[in-house]
């Protein structure tokens, strides 16, 4: 048993060890100290909002060497006590590093994904584009499921979900839905969930009860940073204020605030109508736009599409990321990882962590062209 355990920590180990070139701990170190060293300046608060930033950037850098150090010394300490329980024949000892293993196996599994979530905007909120596809009345109801189930999703996580326009559907859900949400990692998660949703399930607007399938896209953009600046010609964007309308709930906004903004050279549409004034409901579109526009040209820097986007092109059949099967089995899965799950009810409550870890980890799926027919 002991033999075994000392594997399993040097496995852990050598896990972690190969994290640290990627998490970039030797810069993270080194920044640190320059903040601490600016700090001390005599006039570092001067600039209240750029010492703000500098002390934000500091916890978070501090947030991520200590817990690849602390890890670390977890597992020496596991180590160093399972070899004296060994030395001494102590088997309670023996016992305790065991059970030390499975939070150390936890935190280096965080670390793993810490490693998926470094990129340039993946600490930011985000703005979640869901739009019907293929399936008719089904499709519309498919996407306010959706909306409900990643609404779910980050309340549990002590994120904000806040309804910035929706039209909707003429028998049931919605149309389109776009939402803003506001927490640590939202755009690192929930990119991970671009793509094509497609349901299986026998229609509660099928008369004869028959099975149907319908689609849904989802789209999620980071929230722009104010320090980053995109300018926007006046020339090119259109923005009225119209009347809000539709079953959108006490939320929407009914009056003539609603902001309507039209960025000409890309076509990109733009409606704000939860905001109480024209003046929030136009700020409100102009951040979108700002977002939107940012992610175009980040796409155009790395001079690809990102997969996702050419999938949600035909919101159809042969396009999707995942299944829900309702009938006549119940499952859902990831035909990109692999991952499936038979707690469908679970899974549309918000439980999409296993999904969304999976797809940040590169995990794939061997048999994905076949799961995908």
């Amino acid at each position: 048993m002991a033999n075994d355990t000392l594997e399993k920590i040097s496995g852990l180990r050598e896990r972690l060890l190969a994290l640290r070139g990627h998490l970039d701990l030797d810069r993270k170190r080194s920044r640190i100290a320059l903040i601490e060293r600016d700090s001390t300046v005599p006039n570092f608060w001067d600039d209240n909002t750029k010492a703000q930033a500098l002390l934000k950037e500091k916890a978070t850098l501090e947030a991520s060497v200590g817990s690849f150090d602390k890890t670390l010394r977890g597992l020496d300490d596991a180590q160093t006590l399972l070899e004296l329980a060994k030395e001494m024949s102590d088997e309670a000892s023996a016992q305790e590093a065991e059970g030390m293993l499975a939070g150390l196996e936890a935190e280096v599994a965080k670390l793993e994904l810490a490693r998926m979530l470094s990129g340039e905007n993946d600490r930011s909120n985000c703005f979640m584009d869901i739009n019907a596809g293929a399936g008719g009345t089904d499709s519309m109801d498919w996407a306010a499921m959706l909306m409900r189930m990643y609404t779910r999703f980050c309340e549990a996580r002590g994120w904000q979900v806040e309804v910035n326009d929706m039209v909707a559907g003429e028998e049931a859900g919605f149309k389109n839905v776009s939402l803003h949400i506001k927490g640590e990692f939202a755009y690192g998660f929930l990119k991970a969930e671009i793509g094509v949703h497609r349901l299986v399930r026998i229609s509660p607007f099928d008369a004869n009860a028959r099975r149907q399938t319908a689609f849904a896209s989802v789209d999620v953009y980071p929230e722009v940073d104010d320090s980053i600046r995109i300018d926007i010609p006046e020339k090119d964007y259109e923005l009225k204020f119209i009347r809000g309308g539709g079953a959108g709930g006490q939320k929407v906004n009914k009056t003539s605030s609603t902001a309507q903004l039209r960025h000409l050279p890309t076509g990109i549409l733009i409606t704000c109508q939860t905001e109480r004034s024209q003046s929030a409901n136009k700020d409100m579109a102009f951040k979108i736009l700002r977002a939107r526009l940012y992610e175009l040209e980040v796409k155009k820097r790395e001079a690809e599409r990102d997969a996702a986007e050419a999938q949600k092109k035909d919101i159809s059949f042969g396009s999707q990321i995942r299944s829900y099967v309702l009938a006549p089995y119940r499952m859902v899965k990831d035909l990109r990882t692999g991952v499936e799950t038979g707690n469908v009810d679970a899974v549309l409550d918000g439980d999409v962590e296993q999904f969304i870890t999976a797809q940040l980890l590169g995990v794939k799926n061997p048999n994905r062209n076949a799961a995908a027919d």
